[in-house]
């Protein structure tokens, strides 16, 4: 039997133990949130004069509202690009208020919005894994259908495609979510060569191989050329990066992608390709000459990057800090901090470092990420290396939006390995992020939030 003593003194122990963990609580680090206004958006410095009319051309015709008479659909996810990538500005990813909720019955359309399409959640694009019989499938299934709507002269679609139904899919861990990636600074990532990521990539062996960390660069089927844009880095420029956006989210046809993803002749409302270079009859008018998908590119590449801030909680030193321990713990080995791009005809382009914080290789991530879909040699839990330039004004985090706070998307980096999926190669970065004490890890975060 204990004395009282014992009891008491285990007693005392248990409250300390109690306090202990408050304090832990009080204590630990948080995400200080996205901060407010807007460091993107501009075009880059240095730009010629035509150089800058392109970029304004192609900003228009980002955000330009594409209605059934242009050839929205017959299957859409929304109906601009700056609809999707809008926050903090045009050429961001998803805003606070998702948009897709209002689209999907604009203009008398009768769709259902998805169970994961929610009015103060991120757009999401919906893949799905597997088709009825078992073989993969991994393709965009667009969310909406244009049956239903008024065409632009008012008159009603004569359109009977149906909406697939994604709840069910979904309930049955059928669909891959995604959201819109970012595209401030793509030119410059597009001018980074290819025999500089592969020696990035190959730089820090010892150290790499220390964590776990392996990678390797997705590339292009019939070249090898590395491609690096979307979230398996699926894309090899931005020029084809705007054309399937065109077709996938839109259901809009181009000469790089001139066929109609649904086929159904009553749901034709425009010729085939739908936008096409010298499609209209100034041909004098850049605006006319130009395809859709040519502004879409030439906007992206003249997009400046998010500039950082230092006004963050913490200020200027805990920023500094949390950028060495940001390195200290193993994180720059994936997102590499700064790369150079080559020399181009467009001299803002030009021998221009870049500081993007990406390898733009992909890593396994493991079971707690991977979303089972194949692209390119990408594999089911591989994922690009998110750039992490503007991370402090984004509002929804990693590829699918799961979460808004920046310490459980770090978190969700590290699992284990399964049956299927090898260990995240990021689990020892998370083991040193967690054996950090509380000031350094909310230095690390509020570093995050400044870029």
């Amino acid at each position: 039997m204990k004395s009282r003593n014992s009891r008491v003194s285990l007693a005392v122990v248990a409250t300390i133990l109690g306090w202990m963990a408050t304090v832990a609580v009080v204590n630990a680090a948080t995400d200080p949130g996205v901060r407010p206004g807007t460091a993107a958006g501009n075009s880059i410095p240095g730009l010629s004069a035509d150089e800058a009319m392109l970029f304004q051309i192609g900003q228009d015709a980002f955000n330009e509202l594409e209605g059934v008479g242009d050839g929205l659909g017959p299957r859409y996810n929304l109906d601009s690009c700056g609809g999707c990538h809008s926050f903090p500005a045009t050429g961001g990813t998803s805003p606070a208020v998702n948009p897709q909720v209002t689209v999907a019955t604009a203009s008398g359309a009768r769709n259902v919005v998805p169970a994961f399409i929610t009015a103060n959640g991120p757009i999401r694009e919906a893949r799905f894994k597997f088709r009825p019989g078992g073989a993969r499938d991994g393709g965009v299934h667009s969310l909406f259908v244009i049956s239903g709507r008024l065409d632009d002269s008012g008159s009603a679609v004569n359109c009977n495609a149906m909406q697939e139904d994604f709840n069910a899919h979904f309930a049955g861990g059928n669909v891959s979510l995604r959201i819109p990636t970012p595209v401030f600074g793509t030119g410059l990532m597009e001018n980074i060569p290819q025999n500089v990521l592969a020696a990035n990539l190959a730089r820090n062996a010892f150290f790499k191989a220390l964590l776990g960390i392996r990678g390797h660069l997705n590339t292009n089927g019939n070249d090898g050329r590395a491609t690096r844009f979307g979230w398996k880095a699926q894309n090899v420029s931005l020029l084809v990066f705007a054309g399937e956006a065109y077709n996938v989210e839109m259901g809009l046809t181009s000469e790089l992608f001139p066929t109609e993803r649904d086929e159904n002749p009553n749901c034709q409302t425009d010729k085939v390709p739908n936008n096409i270079t010298g499609g209209g009859t100034a041909i004098t008018d850049p605006r006319e000459l130009l395809s859709d998908i040519e502004k879409f590119s030439l906007f992206m590449r003249f997009l400046a990057p998010p500039a950082p801030s230092a006004t963050v909680p913490g200020g200027a030193a805990s920023i500094t800090h949390g950028r060495q321990v940001f390195s200290d713990i193993g994180c720059a080995l994936c997102h590499t901090p700064t790369l150079q791009t080559s020399v181009t005809k467009v001299a803002a382009l030009s021998n221009q470092p870049v500081a993007l914080f990406s390898d733009l290789a992909v890593h396994g991530m493991g079971h707690k990420l991977a979303d089972n879909i194949l692209q390119g040699n990408a594999g089911p839990d591989e994922f690009r290396t998110a750039p992490l330039w503007g991370l402090g004004q984004r509002i929804f985090l990693l590829h699918d939006g799961r979460t808004t706070d920046l310490g459980q998307a770090i978190q969700e980096h590290a699992s284990r390995g399964t049956l299927q999926f090898a260990p995240s190669e990021a689990n020892r970065v998370i083991e040193n992020f967690e054996h950090l004490g509380n000031a350094a890890q909310q230095d690390l975060l509020n570093f995050l939030r400044s870029l």
